[in-house]
C-alpha cells in the first residue's frame, strides 16, 4: 500500500518538479515524469502512449483535469481524474470531481468528492454515454 511504502514513487524517474513556491497558469502537456509540490490552475495532460507519471505531493493542488497514464495524488485536485493504467490515492488526497480508472489504490483518509468510474485499461478518455429517455404517448383503450 501506498501508506506503508513511502517510496513507491521513487521507482519513477521525474522529469519535471513544479516547486512548492511555484504557480502555473494554463494547460501542462507533458511527457515522463511530473512531480508536484505547487500549484497548477490548468489541465495536466500526457501525451499519448507516453507512459507518463503524474505525482502530486501532499503540499501540490491542481485545479483542472489530469489525464495520464499513471497518477498518484496526496494532495488536493479540483477537477476531473482520467488514468489510463492506474491511480493511486493516497492518505491526504483530496479529489473534488470524477475519477475514471481502470484500477486503483485508495489508502484509509483519502477522499472522493465525485464518482467513481472504473472503465477498461487505456479507455479513461471515454465518458459514459447519456441515456436517452423517450417519452411514449399515453393510450387509452375504451
Amino acid at each position: 500500500m501506498f501508506s506503508s511504502n513511502k517510496d513507491k514513487g521513487s521507482n519513477t524517474h521525474y522529469d519535471t518538479l513544479i516547486s512548492v513556491k511555484t504557480e502555473i497558469t494554463g494547460d501542462v502537456k507533458f511527457t515522463g515524469g511530473l512531480h508536484i509540490d505547487g500549484v497548477i490552475k490548468g489541465n495536466l495532460l500526457a501525451e499519448a502512449g507516453s507512459g507518463a507519471t503524474v505525482r502530486i505531493s501532499d503540499k501540490g493542488r491542481v485545479e483542472g483535469q489530469i489525464t495520464a497514464p499513471k497518477i498518484i495524488i496526496n494532495g488536493r485536485v479540483i477537477g476531473d481524474v482520467h488514468a489510463s493504467e492506474h491511480i493511486e490515492l493516497a492518505k491526504k488526497a483530496q479529489v473534488t470531481g470524477d475519477v475514471y480508472y481502470p484500477a486503483m489504490e485508495m489508502v484509509l483518509g483519502a477522499e472522493v468528492n465525485g464518482k467513481l468510474h472504473h472503465q477498461a485499461k487505456g479507455d479513461s478518455r471515454k465518458k459514459p454515454e447519456p441515456v436517452a429517455v423517450v417519452a411514449t404517448p399515453e393510450v387509452k383503450v375504451d
